[in-house]
């Protein structure tokens, strides 16, 4: 898999073929990258990435601008370059493991596919990952090679691949943590994780009961979280207690009758205590 004489085209670059370059940067130890539309350069490449008129997968073939496009997802959104690379190299991109490549293009791939072919529609607003790939073009004023300003995409790209790559394993490895302590729970309505992770989306997916998450903070601490109606709701199932927001230390303390209670945020959405005993405690009052 080393040697291998990659090609994309020259000039203007986007985040197809920027992502697509930096993903087979992960999986080839070396190749030699071309960035050129020369037929004839072309038609001896290994791999052949947004350019040349042809979707064939197994000749290594990845372009998406021939008459009639190169396909589409279930949902709508037409396969850009990377799309067409990912279905083939994306389980080996993510080290064999197909949730998490099915993670990425669900989050990151599709999205990217989506704006350079123009199917927007969806998509949240705001910049974007493709426009900010666009910004590493040089622009009228500065006198830079366009395959210098490619690398550096390229190098930029990998990195954050690299952690939507980390962010989809870790999300599918909390999954299954989060919905053990689901089943294990000695009461349907509190949660307890023995370390944090991320719940949320989990909790909304396998428990209608929960109402308050417990877990111990970095610095050793425990901590009483509330459920949200639904995920990215500021809006709690049931808040912890009113009388306590804002309160911390001593006047916490007197309020709970826990000896070791530190603090309550002003929103009710968060408290904490000293031990896990605490913390529990904490839960049953605001069960009350």
């Amino acid at each position: 898999m080393n040697d291998k004489i990659i090609v994309t085209h020259n000039g203007n670059f986007h985040a197809d073929d920027v992502f697509s370059v930096a993903a087979l940067k992960s999986i080839f130890s070396s190749f030699t990258l071309i960035r050129t539309r020369d037929l004839e350069i072309i038609a001896k490449a290994d791999i052949v990435i947004d350019v040349g008129g042809e979707y064939d997968p197994t000749a290594g073939r990845f372009d998406h601008h021939q008459r009639g496009g190169a396909g589409a997802r279930e949902n709508g959104i037409p396969y850009s370059s990377f799309g067409l690379m990912w279905q083939k190299y994306g389980v080996d991109i993510c080290k064999g493991n197909q949730d998490v490549a099915n993670a990425l293009d669900t989050g990151l791939v599709s999205a990217i596919d989506a704006i350079d072919c123009g199917h927007v529609k969806g998509l949240p607003e705001g910049i974007s990952l493709s426009q900010t790939i666009s910004m590493f073009n040089p622009t009228w004023q500065e006198d830079s090679h366009f395959d210098t300003c490619f690398d550096e995409a390229v190098e930029f790209a990998s990195r954050v691949l690299t952690r939507f790559i980390a962010a989809a394993n870790g999300g599918i490895s909390a999954k299954t943590i989060v919905a053990s302590a689901i089943q294990n729970a000695q009461d349907p309505r509190v949660i307890v994780l023995e370390k944090y992770t991320p719940w949320k989306k989990t909790v909304h997916a396998l428990s209608e009961e929960a109402l308050y998450m417990i877990y111990p903070s970095q610095t050793g601490q425990w901590r009483i979280q509330t459920v949200p109606v639904e995920p990215g709701s500021f809006e709690d199932k049931k808040p912890l207690p009113k009388e306590w927001a804002g309160l911390s230390d001593k006047a916490l303390q007197k309020v709970t009758g826990i000896d070791d209670a530190m603090f309550c945020h002003n929103g009710l959405f968060i408290a904490g205590a000293e031990s896990f005993e605490s913390t529990m405690q904490m839960a049953s009052i605001a069960l009350k």
